[in-house]
């Protein structure tokens, strides 16, 4: 039996692609700025887990881990990608992040508790 050709589409195109006029002019770009930030957080978290692994022990099982995942992460960290203000500004974010995780969370236990009637029972 002999093959049927496709379907022809209006404006004469393809039947996968859209329509002409239909695409944007440019492709998405990555964001160089979150690329940036991201690149600080992970020498931050490179440096602490530096600072973790002799609290393990290179031996241990979970020194291994964190060795493993170490040296995954080297090699994704530019050196110098963690400056002294960039690990500031990175402590300071968190703490402020914590500040805001902490009311949030008083807030919604407060709104949990049961509600008691102020002074005496009444009879």
């Amino acid at each position: 039996m002999p093959e049927t050709p496709p379907a022809a589409v209006p404006g004469g195109a393809q039947p996968n692609q859209p329509p002409f006029g239909q695409t944007p002019a440019t492709g998405p770009t990555p964001n160089r700025g979150y690329e940036a930030a991201g690149l600080q957080r992970l020498g931050a978290i490179v440096k602490n887990l530096e600072e973790i692994l002799p609290m393990f022990g290179a031996a241990s099982e979970h020194g291994q881990g964190v060795l493993k995942a170490l040296n995954i992460l080297v090699k994704m960290v530019p050196a110098g990608s963690v400056t002294p203000a960039a690990q500031k500004n990175n402590v300071e974010q968190m703490a402020l992040s914590n500040a805001r995780n902490n009311q949030q969370l008083q807030a919604l236990q407060q709104s949990r508790a049961p509600q008691q009637p102020q002074g005496g029972q009444a009879a």
